[in-house]
């Protein structure tokens, strides 16, 4: 169950997409983080998903911007310490690969992709505010691989460690922690217009509904499988027992409902 729509705050999933879907907080916050790198934005898309061919897992990410010079940024709000934060970067990074290279293109033709994940957490339990990671050369660190790829996490759990101010008072603000700033001034005073909009307010309802919905159809597809599952394995069972017990495979078929090849590989 999600919170309360008037108890959400910044490090909320849904008011998180919706803030950073303004050009100028988005453009602010990424700038901050990767010192004044990303130039305009030409396009915020909120919730992407991208599909992976075949059985593939497929991803929906928070927050894809595009930047002017071409370069990608997923953006992410994780507030959940799942433990499996660093593989699940390295996978996002293989399917937002494959997803923006079409067919007949050239290697060349990757955008430089940057994957942001803001965490109240320290995920690397290192007390560093931000990581930065970049592909290096293991013999010699100063040799950086010109791959395009940069993973960065946020912990806001250091943030009283954080030199840049901007950048503290944003951490701080995921926090909890409301300061004079102007720049958190505008964050804060554009989700209490958030919260003042009916149709948000409904919107968030009904993806409460529908994700209820969801849970509840998952429950009991997961116990109709269990009980599927457990009838087969009674079965098996039965059968290895009257196998072991000399009953011809004809009439443990017959007494089962087991196929003869099922009941021939039993031990």
């Amino acid at each position: 169950m999600r919170k309360p729509f008037d108890d959400l705050t910044i490090v909320d999933d849904y008011i998180f997409c919706l803030v950073m879907q303004d050009k100028s907080i988005c453009t602010t916050v990424l700038n901050m983080v990767l010192a004044n790198s990303i130039g305009p934005i030409t396009d915020i898309t909120y919730q992407k998903t991208l599909d992976q061919a075949g059985y593939a897992k497929g991803i929906r990410l928070d927050v894809w911007v595009t930047g002017s010079n071409g370069n990608v940024y997923d953006v992410e709000m994780q507030t959940t310490n799942k433990q499996d934060l660093a593989k699940r970067l390295r996978y996002y990074q293989s399917v937002i690969d494959v997803s923006s290279l079409e067919k007949g293109s050239y290697y060349t033709d990757l955008p430089d992709s940057f994957i942001l994940f803001f965490c109240p957490f320290d995920y690397l339990d290192s007390g560093l505010p931000v990581y930065t990671f970049k592909t290096i050369c293991s013999e010699d660190k100063t040799i950086l691989l010109p791959d395009g790829v940069t993973k960065v996490i946020i912990n806001s759990a250091a943030a009283y460690k954080e030199t840049d101010p901007e950048l503290k008072a944003f951490l701080e603000y995921m926090n909890g922690i409301m300061c004079d700033r102007p720049f958190i001034r505008k964050i804060d005073r554009y989700i209490k217009e958030l919260k003042e909009n009916e149709e948000r307010r409904q919107e968030y309802m009904l993806l409460n509904l529908v994700e209820m919905d969801a849970r509840k159809d998952g429950i009991q597809q997961g116990l109709q499988q269990g009980l599927q599952q457990g009838l087969q394995q009674k079965a098996l069972q039965d059968a290895c027992n009257l196998k072991r017990l000399g009953v011809s495979v004809d009439i443990i078929t017959q007494a089962i409902g087991l196929s003869k090849e099922e009941v021939s590989k039993l031990k």
